[in-house]
């Protein structure tokens, strides 16, 4: 069985991806499912499901098929895979205006970088370019990334 999903779900899954949170595409659904540790953790501890919160219980149930490798389900590219720092650094290198672009590049190296780029982007008026051009790179992450797992998609 093919699976067909919507990009737009797909990127939306990308969106989410951090440290805590994990995005998973149902291969019976197509549909995207966000996991926490926390639902990860108690389904690895096999924590009793009646313990939680009914909306909770879906969620600790998927996680639980997730870890014993159902094959239900598979993981989009982790926050690592999308790697928003280098998209930044790209972003930077794109501009036509290499004084901005030189600004910005140099804000992005050393600690703070994510935030110092984030008031840049506000200061030049050119937020809504920054938001595109990610949004860009998303959507080429989730393309390949169906490619690769073989995942048929309508761009939507």
């Amino acid at each position: 069985m093919r699976i067909r999903v919507k990009l737009n779900e797909i990127i939306e899954g990308l969106e989410f991806q951090s440290d805590e949170k994990h995005s998973f595409l149902d291969k019976k659904s197509g549909e995207i499912v966000l996991i926490s540790d926390y639902e990860m953790n108690a389904a690895e501890d096999d924590e009793p499901i009646e313990d939680f919160p009914d909306w909770e219980q879906d969620l600790v149930k998927i996680a639980k098929e997730i870890i014993d490798e159902t094959g239900d389900y598979i993981g989009l590219p982790s926050k690592f895979d999308i790697d928003e720092y280098s998209i930044m650094e790209q972003f930077c290198l794109s501009l036509n205006d290499s004084e901005m672009s030189d600004t910005l590049y140099g804000l992005i190296k050393g600690g703070g970088a994510f935030r110092s780029f984030k008031d840049a982007i506000q200061e030049y008026d050119i937020a809504d370019d920054w938001y595109k051009y990610r949004s860009n790179a998303l959507k080429e992450i989730a393309i390949e990334w169906c490619k690769e797992k073989g995942i048929e998609f309508d761009e939507q």
